[in-house]
């Protein structure tokens, strides 16, 4: 649990984070290392650079729903994926050799 003090420091990072603003490198180092341990800091943090990476995000959105469960990377340049239907058909349909379930 964050105290109150962490708590309101933290949002202030995070809302500037949200907002595209500055914010100073021993903020980012503190905040960084308070969400490596905990949690809900952690959770605060992704939250606020989803926020900051996809600023036009509507409400009621698949996006906002994301967000919202804290589901997925905040770095959409970490995000591959399948691009077509094809892709993600061919992808299942890999060849297998005929031994593929045989223990070593």
């Amino acid at each position: 649990m964050l105290s109150t003090q962490y708590r309101l420091r933290l949002e202030f990072i995070c809302k500037r984070i949200a907002a595209g603003e500055e914010v100073k490198l021993e903020d980012m180092i503190w905040a960084g290392k308070l969400a490596k341990a905990n949690r809900s800091a952690s959770e605060m943090l992704r939250k606020a650079r989803r926020h900051a990476n996809n600023p036009e995000m509507p409400p009621g959105g698949l996006d906002d729903f994301l967000n919202a469960m804290d589901i997925g990377d905040p770095d959409p340049t970490h995000q591959i994926g399948l691009g077509s239907d094809e892709e993600i058909a061919a992808w299942f349909r890999q060849d297998k050799p005929e031994d593929w379930r045989q223990r070593d």
